[in-house]
């Protein structure tokens, strides 16, 4: 076929030009097009997001219980019938042959296993906690324990995936970054969501703290345990004139950028975050100084450990603490790296491998009640206890326990949470939740209410539909609601 532009160029003038064909004219606008439909979606994005930072995301949808929160992530999965589930009938059948379970992962040769800890009654409420968590255990009043939780699969990439961002596959919003997202954060120079780390990448990978389709400045900050929190803090530039000079030449070329785009929220979001980061740089080690802190306060927390993971899990609990007095929205405290798989994966050795997870995390985690109370931030905080899913009732072996998202615990204490109280069961054995069960988007929807959040109602705007954390599911568990 003649190419257009030569048959073009060889018209004499006053001559009618040529026809074009469907697919010449496609080919030659195609650009336009394309422009045309780009900055159309630039304009809408700039104006939304412009209009969402200006009214909706410092407020919230009604009146919030509380106005921070700090999850503490149990990687791997805590067993529910060894810490707030107990079940008389395993000790009845330990060791004799469970042909009931429909786990694909755990469904050959399997015993039933009884619980190597003792439960006893905690707290006015009387709460059975097991002996595994005796620092938690006295904090029985303060806490709402479900036991009915569901998830999807026994399998810990798409599990950790969907406790964070409610689903199983990966580039969806992470928890925090949505609460960010939807509340924004009341510090200018901190980000709104943090993630207390050790350094370890969980099984759903990094796409577990990601901010997703969300914008850029949403994902999350990771801080270290040991040694510098976070890489870069310190500036390299002694004089701090030579820093600004730098910082303001790049941000006018990512400006520059920006606008030969027709402005793209990954260059304006990478602008902020420069901007946040040399803000940090001052604040961040004055928030994260403990030597300001009480010897007892310290102690409370377990700093005072001999045992380097404890001392260190302590370390982030009191960090989240001061960050959330600073302002930051959303603290993720993860665990100490222990089983390949998560720190409390114990498939083997389980009672070696949980005792000692709970030594690096009872105490501090008690302790960041306690302290949250006696400095009146008990009732504007929302602390979150869960992993992705719980452990089987029985066991390939004598010493161990396989993944079980069919039933298992968590539980929530703080503002506008029913203390001392215990919602849904499982059933004798702990296998499968039978009375008022509560899934992953259930726990989400509850946890966005107490912020003042309607689940329904945050959404945003990606490939032509409106996304929800809770996809279209979730019910808020009003039960344990104070």
């Amino acid at each position: 076929m003649t190419d257009p532009a030569i048959r073009s160029a060889s018209c004499c003038p006053g001559r009618l030009t040529p026809f074009v064909t469907r697919r010449e004219m496609l080919a030659s606008s195609a650009n336009g097009f394309g422009l045309l439909a780009l900055s159309g979606l630039f304009a809408n994005s700039s104006s939304a997001d412009s209009a969402r930072s200006e009214t909706l995301l410092p407020q919230s949808h009604f009146r919030p219980k509380v106005k921070n929160v700090i999850f503490c992530f149990m990687d791997g999965g805590v067993s529910h019938v060894d810490s707030f589930d107990p079940k008389p009938k395993l000790a009845d059948l330990d060791g004799k042959p469970c042909t009931e379970s429909k786990n694909p992962t755990a469904n050959v040769n399997r015993q039933w296993l009884k619980s190597p800890w003792e439960f006893k009654q905690h707290g006015q409420c009387g709460m059975p906690i097991s002996s595994l968590f005796p620092h938690i255990a006295r904090s029985a009043d303060d806490i709402a324990v479900i036991r009915s939780m569901k998830a999807d699969l026994p399998i810990h990439s798409t599990g950790v995936l969907f406790l964070h961002t409610g689903s199983n596959n990966a580039g969806r919003p992470s928890l925090g970054s949505w609460v960010n997202y939807g509340l924004g954060c009341e510090s200018q120079n901190l980000p709104g969501f943090v993630v207390l780390s050790f350094g370890v990448v969980p099984c759903g990978g990094l796409e577990t703290f990601s901010n997703g389709f969300l914008p850029a400045s949403h994902q999350a900050t990771l801080l270290q345990a040991d040694g510098l929190p976070i890489d870069n803090i310190q500036p390299a530039d002694k004089d701090p004139r030579i820093q600004l000079a730098k910082l303001e030449l790049l941000k006018e070329q990512n400006k520059a950028f920006s606008r030969g785009l027709g402005g793209d929220d990954a260059v304006e979001s990478a602008i902020k975050n420069h901007e946040m980061a040399f803000r940090m740089q001052s604040l961040v080690p004055d928030v994260l100084d403990l030597s300001r802190e009480t010897e007892a306060t310290q102690s409370m927390y377990a700093i005072d450990s001999k045992v380097p993971s404890q001392r260190l899990y302590g370390i982030q609990c009191l960090r989240a603490r001061r960050l959330i007095e600073s302002g930051v929205r959303f603290v993720e405290i993860t665990c100490p790296p222990g089983a390949s798989n998560g720190t409390w994966d114990q498939h083997g050795d389980l009672k070696n491998g949980h005792q000692k997870n709970a030594l690096d995390t009872d105490q501090a985690i008690a302790g960041l009640i306690t302290d949250l109370k006696q400095r009146g931030l008990f009732e504007e905080t929302l602390i979150v206890w869960a992993g992705e899913f719980g452990r089987t009732p029985h066991s390939a072996g004598r010493d161990g326990r396989d993944h079980h998202p069919e039933g298992f615990s968590v539980f929530l204490a703080g503002g506008g949470v029913k203390g001392g109280s215990i919602y849904g069961a499982t059933d004798e054995l702990g296998m499968y939740s039978v009375e008022n069960i509560c899934t992953i988007h259930d726990l989400h929807a509850t946890m966005l209410h107490l912020l003042g959040l309607n689940h329904e109602q945050l959404t945003f705007r990606f490939s032509g539909r409106d996304f929800r954390l809770t996809d279209v599911h979730g019910h808020v568990v009003h039960d344990i609601l104070s």
